[in-house]
């Protein structure tokens, strides 16, 4: 799990500042030059690009103090894609400028450049187009809806649509930006029609389409998987399953907001494997709260006598999606069973 924040600092200067930062914003590991001879508690380093080499993706978040050509330098080779780089914010000593360089809307530098602007009194400095023109920005937009962003590379086309004031031809059957359809400029359209996008697309789905890469899709964390296995069922088992079903019934895997099962499963090393894979939370129901749920379409008498349930899949599956609708039935292979439910705020 990575830290919150790292601050890193040179010289004596520097390392005031990166104290009093942390002490307002709190959270952060205050990395220093040794000769410097840091304080109790805080992190020490021989030599920087080393240092940060080590530990730039155990951190979401590093404040640098010093030059910014340093900073480039030792950052460069680190480089990977926004949505899994850290934010990077550069100040000088005397805390006039705090500069977003790295990740700034995805990883949070913009957001933070104007907290320490707030903290400290520097000026924040921010280039991303989106916000130098003022308007709303695609990922910025998805971060804050809970939306997964599953190509990233057409967020460009968005954003330029959107600094240049173009239209985004948008589908969104569930309204999820409905309350962002004028900033953004969306104009409905329909992908199972054929016709095709002329500029800038956008998709906010669950569902498998055979799309251009060119438009964004956006996917929310709406679908819930119930589980129900034997003893002892390994995590390729599970996964394959799931796998085939979301492939079979056209549903994105990065749709998957949890997982779920009866509590006597709760020590099943396969399901839990599968949720640490996945990194979605993983939800575990008595039988009292599986039997609770209304008619389902296929009560097992053989599961009631085992584990005292009706059903564990399909129940487990509703009651996860807070509760949902089912729109996958009971699948199954040799040792496990899984359904699918859709939240009902959809």
């Amino acid at each position: 799990m990575k830290k919150a924040l790292a601050l890193w600092a040179l010289t004596p200067q520097a390392a005031g500042l990166a104290r009093r930062i942390n002490a307002a914003l709190g959270a952060g590991d205050v990395w220093l030059s040794r000769r410097l001879e840091p304080k109790a508690g805080e992190q020490v380093f021989d030599g920087l690009a080393g240092a940060v080499g080590a530990q730039f993706r155990r951190y979401g978040k590093h404040i640098f103090i010093m030059a910014t050509g340093i900073v480039v330098r030792v950052i460069a080779g680190l480089i990977g894609h926004k949505t899994a780089d850290p934010a990077v914010v550069v100040m000088d000593e005397k805390g006039a400028f705090a500069i977003s360089l790295l990740s700034g809307h995805l990883g949070g530098a913009n957001e933070l450049a104007h907290d320490l602007a707030r903290v400290v009194g520097a000026q924040a400095v921010i280039t991303t187009a989106t916000d130098v023109n003022d308007v709303a920005a695609i990922d910025m937009v998805a971060k804050q809806k809970g939306l997964i962003i599953e190509n990233p590379a057409a967020i460009k086309r968005v954003n330029m649509a959107l600094v240049e004031g173009r239209p985004v031809q948008a589908h969104d059957p569930y309204g999820l930006l409905a309350d962002q359809e004028t900033a953004l400029g969306l104009v409905n359209w329909n992908p199972d029609t054929g016709d095709p996008v002329a500029g800038a697309g956008l998709v906010v789905d669950d569902r498998l389409r055979n799309l251009d890469p060119a438009i964004l899709v956006l996917r929310p964390s709406c679908l819930a998987v119930g589980i129900g296995c034997n003893r002892g069922t390994g995590m390729e088992e599970i996964k394959g399953l799931v796998e085939a079903v979301f492939q079979r019934f056209g549903l994105a895997l990065k749709s998957i907001g949890k997982l779920a099962s009866i509590d006597v499963k709760a020590d099943e090393p396969g399901i839990q494997a599968l949720a640490d894979h996945w990194r979605v939370p993983l939800v575990f129901y008595r039988r009292d709260q599986l039997n609770g749920v209304g008619p389902v379409p296929n009560p097992s008498a053989t599961v009631q006598k085992h584990v005292g349930a009706k059903s564990v899949c399909e129940a487990a599956a509703i009651l996860a999606a807070s509760p949902g609708q089912l729109i996958v039935t009971k699948q199954k292979t040799p040792n496990a069973t899984v359904a699918v439910a859709r939240a009902s705020f959809i």
